[in-house]
């Protein structure tokens, strides 16, 4: 099983809110059959458009794991593509003010939990990672806490994907996996498969 218990390390501030999936991978990258190559693509266009001060630009901010959001993130379009771009780049978990429910799904079958604050616990921790880069968060699944420093918040997340994370069955694959002698058994008893 593949606990996610907590997730610490530097933070990403990516400030604004309604930010779509169309807008985290652009609909060209999505002819790909793998995922490769997703996480040097996410934000293009935005990338572009800004010349080089995006944060996912910004060197402070290369080797970050937690990615700060705000309100909606991951809006839009279903495409798995969008949290496999984030995740490729190097991103573990999100902190946000909200998400899109699809988005969401996407991120809790991949083991990339989403944690909701509030508007002011977000800001408070964008501020932070912008005036120091180097500052390390911790992102505790159990005590449902973020800290930053000496600073510490309460995040949410509902009780069911929190409970997947936290006990590693998340992983659906990895679940079939374990279970595989239980799905050969079951599979010998069924009439249709042999016929």
């Amino acid at each position: 099983m593949s606990q996610v218990k907590s997730v610490a390390g530097r933070g990403l501030p990516l400030r604004g809110n309604d930010i779509d999936t169309d807008r985290i991978i652009p609909a060209r990258f999505l002819r790909s059959v793998t995922f490769d190559g997703l996480g040097e693509q996410v934000f293009a266009d935005d990338r572009a458009q800004t010349k080089g001060s995006h944060p996912f630009d910004q060197p402070q901010y290369a080797g970050a794991k937690i990615l700060v959001v705000n309100r909606n993130f991951g809006c839009g379009s279903s495409r798995e593509h969008a949290p496999q771009a984030i995740a490729r780049w190097g991103i573990q978990a999100l902190i946000g003010e909200s998400f899109a429910e699809i988005f969401f799904g996407n991120c809790v079958a991949m083991g990339i939990p989403c944690l909701m604050a509030t508007p002011e616990v977000v800001k408070v921790l964008q501020d932070a990672i912008e005036s120091n880069p180097q500052v390390q968060l911790q992102v505790d699944l159990e005590e449902m806490e973020v800290r930053c420093e000496e600073y510490a918040a309460p995040v949410q997340m509902a009780a069911g994907p929190r409970q997947m994370f936290v006990s590693g069955t998340w992983d659906a694959c990895g679940q079939l996996v374990a279970q595989g002698e239980a799905v050969r058994a079951t599979a010998a008893k069924l009439p249709y498969i042999h016929w």
